[in-house]
């Protein structure tokens, strides 16, 4: 009996420790989880009495209907969102890429690398304010960096070269904010998780590879890329998750979702709905809608994904 005594003391110290944890979670992460879904299916402006409407908000959000002999979305704007979110999330497999050649570049044993891989990284922990600001700067179409640079080639090589409306233009808008995330995701965390995927691949598989006389680009296709496959299968999970939540601190700051609403992203929408416009059941359809896209994909990227793993041929 004292042994039992004991072992329900200890279970009970053990739920103790994890309890902040636990109530923490509680307050500020599944109850409100909780009450979003309950204000999906209300429509309230924050000043009258919620109103219970079911399933209207995702109908008029996902829904189309005929006009003039056309099928038209119940909410083109939402739609036009989701083509916006889409289309940013192109970048991905880039950024992907580009950390990892980064990463193997950083992996070297030279003079001054760790020195170097704080300056890639620094981006990362830099305040996003600050980082939007500097690149609005950078895009300003009369006295921005980039417009600078590109005048002065133009006037060296004699090619008539026009100021380009990085941030105000429906052409350029999207791919400049494209280019800031690849800077910034260039040495950030997808970097850390390649190196250390890096280092973990056992020294033995290269001088296995070696020895039967592989070149560089092979103990990178046979050895290095198989064993960080998993690292890498998880960065772009991880990522894609990540471009369905993000764009909104972007287009708040540099853009305003313009222009044409064509960098408003989901995430930019649902702060709309909630602190522009009051539509808190409308926004909150919109969160769920993103909930359960990214749950999918990330069911169906585990599920069938993870067969793409692959292991050394050494």
């Amino acid at each position: 009996m004292s042994k039992i005594r004991g072992s329900e003391k200890e279970a009970i110290a053990g739920y103790l420790f994890l309890l902040p944890n636990l109530l923490g979670f509680m307050v500020f992460t599944l109850i409100p989880v909780a009450l979003s879904l309950l204000l999906s299916f209300v429509d309230w402006d924050m000043l009258s009495a919620p109103k219970f409407v079911g399933f209207q908000n995702f109908i008029n959000l996902l829904g189309f209907h005929y006009e003039a002999g056309r099928i038209i979305a119940n909410d083109p704007l939402f739609w036009k969102c989701v083509g916006n979110t889409l289309f940013l999330m192109m970048i991905i497999p880039i950024e992907v890429m580009a950390s990892l050649a980064l990463a193997l570049i950083m992996n070297q044993k030279v003079k001054l690398i760790n020195l170097f891989r704080a300056i890639y990284f620094l981006p990362t922990i830099t305040n996003g304010v600050a980082i939007c600001l500097l690149w609005t700067w950078l895009y300003n179409s009369e006295f921005g960096l980039l417009n600078v640079i590109l005048l002065k080639i133009g006037s060296i090589l004699s090619i008539p070269i026009h100021r380009v409306e990085w941030l105000t233009s429906t052409a350029w808008a999207k791919p400049s904010l494209m280019l800031m995330g690849l800077w910034i995701m260039l040495g950030g965390y997808n970097m850390i998780l390649f190196m250390a995927a890096l280092q973990g691949v056992p020294r033995e598989l290269y001088e296995a590879a070696e020895m039967d006389g592989a070149g560089s680009w092979h103990k990178f296709w046979n050895v290095t890329w198989p064993m960080i496959s998993p690292t890498t299968f998880f960065v772009f999970v991880m990522a894609i998750i990540g471009g369905f939540q993000g764009g909104f601190m972007q287009a708040y700051i540099m853009t305003g979702g313009g222009p044409d609403r064509s960098t408003t992203t989901l995430e930019y929408l649902i702060y709309n709905h909630l602190y522009s416009w009051q539509h808190v059941g409308y926004a909150a359809s919109i969160a769920w809608f993103v909930f359960i896209v990214v749950f999918v994909i990330t069911v169906l990227n585990w599920k069938f994904g993870g067969k793409l793993v692959q292991y050394s041929h050494y």
